[in-house]
């Protein structure tokens, strides 16, 4: 397994889409910085700037990037048929990769949104948004793992479901909340560091629920697929 892993980081960290990685938590945190500059109230700035910026695009996209390049690159240049070739079960092959794509997706996002949650009220609400991030990172990275597995344009569908499902009808149908993995990410933020500054709509126990069911069946399902995965190394 760690051999998968180290090949997985190599991968990813050899390859110009790392790059993709940087822009945004630096706007993120040049924002921030500037707006706490010029004196603006924390409450005018952190629902757009902190969700808007941080949590409904960063974080999600972040994941998309390198959930769907974990698996991607390799599809790509075949080194996934040189893995699949090995006497190895393919949950040590998925659970590597998941590990290695959620933890530098949590590192990418958490590190911006604890600078600017300390900028906009205190260290606890900056290290309540650091560990949300990091579970939402986790389950993030779930289905976008799985999306490189099921189709030959994840990152297409990905951003569709990012900017269809949780950016536009999340927030015109109250009752799809529930299934929103930014929902999840406010929540247990509001409980790590209660704030009048975020609003959310889904409880803790629902929020913990639902990601480990995401995350638990897309790895479930990325491992089956993997199973039956060409020797071409096709997708459907």
């Amino acid at each position: 397994m760690s051999t998968v892993s180290w090949i997985t980081a190599r991968g990813l960290f050899g390859r110009r889409r790392f790059l993709l990685l940087f822009p945004l938590p630096l706007l993120l945190v040049g924002l921030a910085v500037l707006v706490r500059w010029a004196g603006v109230a924390p409450g005018e700035w952190v629902p757009p700037i902190v969700f808007g910026l941080g949590v409904a695009v960063m974080l999600p996209v972040t994941a998309l990037i390198v959930g769907t390049g974990v698996l991607g690159s390799e599809i790509d240049d075949g080194t996934l048929l040189h893995i699949l070739t090995k006497p190895l079960p393919r949950w040590q092959i998925i659970l590597p990769k998941l590990a290695v794509a959620a933890g530098v997706t949590a590192l990418a996002t958490a590190i911006p949104l604890y600078v600017v949650g300390v900028l906009a009220s205190s260290v606890r609400f900056g290290l309540g948004l650091a560990a949300a991030s990091a579970f939402g990172a986790l389950v993030y990275s779930a289905i976008f793992l799985l999306l490189s597995l099921v189709t030959r344009r994840p990152v297409l569908l990905g951003l569709v479901y990012v900017l269809i499902w949780e950016g536009l009808l999340t927030n015109v149908i109250s009752g799809t909340r529930v299934l929103s993995v930014q929902q999840y990410v406010l929540s247990l933020t509001d409980r790590i560091a209660p704030t009048a500054l975020l609003e959310s709509t889904v409880s803790v126990p629902v929020a913990v629920v639902m990601g480990l069911i995401f995350t638990v069946g897309c790895t479930g399902w990325a491992i089956d697929r993997l199973r039956s995965f060409s020797a071409a190394g096709e997708t459907s």
